[in-house]
């Protein structure tokens, strides 16, 4: 069986900024993996590549055995893609987002109802289904994101950041959901800064200054810590967040500096012409 996310040797550089420097792993299909790094470590670059929606400088990536470059479209058909930042259309009801989604991602119209039904119950929204999505809440949202991402079915479902500013019951019910969909199946791959929601993972790979500086299970993690290390007596012992801490440095990282580096290129780029 394919993998559902094969990435060998993957670069991504942006003119002399190099933000993913050689970057291998392999998800299995049906899991769970945690993808973990400091801001600016690389994870928003991979993420693009994994998506589609950047090509790799250099490296073989692909998804269910299908080139994310030279079958991109045939790539898109098999992922959904939970974004860090909303990305809703607020004018529209719930419903009609949901109806948006179907037509672009070309659900056939016999079965169009039956997904959108689907979704709304996934989404669990009630009434406020035909209300435009400006007046939901935070946790709204991102139930109807999540409902969106899978009417066209995807094999593989991208999370980033999917609870970022949620309260503890809505975390949960959204947590509730997407282990129901791992045990029907559907691949998902995680990044977060939640770390103790990175331990529901199967596999974790962290990433920090473009390069995997460690992956394995859970267990197999902690156990490059010390217990002795740990700030937390035994038990339990040293945590991911101890692991995390200890691999990628406990200085705090400026948010959004790959970011920056690629705006910047790019005026670099406009400035040549």
């Amino acid at each position: 069986m394919a993998a559902a996310i094969e990435v060998e040797g993957l670069e991504v550089s942006f003119g002399d900024v190099h933000a993913v420097r050689g970057v291998s792993f392999r998800v299995e299909p049906g899991t769970l993996f945690g993808f973990l790094g400091p801001n600016g470590a690389g994870k928003s670059s991979t993420l693009s590549v994994l998506c589609t929606l950047r090509p790799p400088t250099r490296g073989n990536v692909r998804v269910h055995g299908h080139d994310v470059v030279r079958e991109a479209d045939v790539v898109r058909g098999h992922i959904g893609v939970i974004f860090q930042d909303p990305s809703l259309d607020d004018r529209l009801t719930g419903r009609e987002n949901l109806e948006l989604h179907a037509l672009v991602y070309g659900v056939p119209r016999a079965d169009r109802r039956a997904r959108i039904d689907e979704a709304l119950a996934l989404a669990a929204l009630g009434e406020a289904i035909g209300r435009q999505v400006r007046t939901y809440s935070g946790g709204m949202k991102r139930r109807l994101e999540i409902a969106r991402a899978l009417i066209h079915r995807p094999r593989l479902l991208f999370l980033d950041e999917p609870t970022t500013g949620l309260d503890p019951q809505t975390r949960r019910l959204i947590w509730d959901k997407l282990d129901a969909l791992r045990a029907d199946g559907t691949t998902l791959f995680l990044t977060t800064h939640y770390l103790h929601e990175a331990e529901r993972a199967d596999r974790i790979a962290i990433i920090d200054g473009g390069r995997i500086v460690a992956e394995g299970t859970v267990d197999e993690l902690r156990a490059l810590v010390p217990a002795n290390e740990s700030p937390r007596p035994p038990p339990p012992g040293p945590t991911l967040e101890d692991v995390f801490v200890r691999l990628t440095g406990s200085a705090v990282r400026e948010e959004g500096a790959s970011a920056r580096d690629t705006q910047r290129d790019e005026a670099r780029r406009r400035g040549a012409r």
